[in-house]
């Protein structure tokens, strides 16, 4: 299962990239909620590689930051992941 979860992982932090990247969508509190709520599942779902879920998803902001141009602030989209990926595994400890 947890080579199923990479892929997944992979795309849907893409597409929560690209929806952010519209030129309609402005609203980072919900790319963020949506960044958190994907990495906890994750982070539930495979509880022994945290960081990679959180890495899978998260990175994107940041480097589509920086081919568009520097924007520091991109990176605390690597920190909602962390946060989301580490709580879902907390939950998941906490409920076995």
């Amino acid at each position: 299962m947890q080579r199923a979860l990479l892929p997944m992982a992979l795309a849907l932090g893409g597409f929560v990239t690209y929806v952010d990247s519209r030129p309609t969508w402005d609203d980072t509190g919900i790319t963020a909620g949506a960044l958190f709520v994907i990495s906890a599942v994750f982070g539930y779902l495979g509880p022994s590689r945290p960081w990679v879920w959180a890495l899978a998803q998260g990175i994107w902001i940041p480097l589509l930051s920086l081919v568009r141009g520097p924007n520091g602030w991109a990176i605390l989209s690597l920190v909602v992941t962390f946060v989301g990926a580490y709580g879902g595994r907390a939950i998941r400890a906490w409920l076995e």
